[in-house]
């Protein structure tokens, strides 16, 4: 697997990078399709963040952690990114079910809280780019629960349409479809 490790802050020692390379590699046992990733190390604050990011059949591992311990930080990431790989396998080998479709409803709307909070935000504080592969809603809730997020941007491979999934209170799924 090829890495590409970048420093914040950091300066990134050879005995660092082989550490790294030594124990991201070793996720390659569960994956065999992993060709290459990203590590970024931050210190902020006398906090060493770790975040690795793995691309394997068009969907995104992706692991943080930050500990006051560069090497602990590293270890902490991999067992984070281990643990979903063993999800990512047991979900990506069973058949979609009706779970997924009956679980996929509904616009949000905004409370106010969220309302006065959107007025008074400042601007945007982070950009994130990312290829959008075509993909079921069955795929895009394999994604989201992979990386532990809210709400997931993705194309739609059904109608060919950028849609947002989002993660309820309730546990279950949102799905926003643009229409025209």
């Amino acid at each position: 697997m090829k890495l590409q490790i970048r420093g914040r802050n950091a300066e990134i020692t050879p005995v660092l990078k082989d550490y790294i390379e030594k124990r991201v590699g070793k996720l390659n046992k569960y994956l065999n399709n992993l060709s290459n990733g990203q590590v970024v190390l931050t210190v902020e604050r006398g906090r060493n963040r770790v975040e690795v990011t793995l691309p394997i059949d068009g969907m995104i591992l992706r692991g943080e952690e930050s500990t006051g311990d560069i090497y602990t930080s590293v270890d902490l990431v991999v067992e984070k990114l281990e643990k979903q790989i063993e999800k990512f396998k047991g979900r990506y080998n069973r058949r979609p079910n009706k779970q997924y479709n009956k679980n996929v409803s509904g616009v949000p709307s905004l409370t106010e809280a969220e309302e006065k909070e959107q007025e008074t935000f400042p601007g945007v504080v982070k950009t994130k780019r990312f290829a959008m592969k075509p993909m079921t809603t069955e795929e895009a809730i394999l994604q989201i629960d992979l990386l532990g997020h809210n709400f997931f941007v993705f194309s739609n491979a059904e109608t060919e349409q950028v849609n947002v999934l989002y993660r309820r209170k309730d546990g279950n799924y949102g799905l926003i479809e643009p229409e025209f």
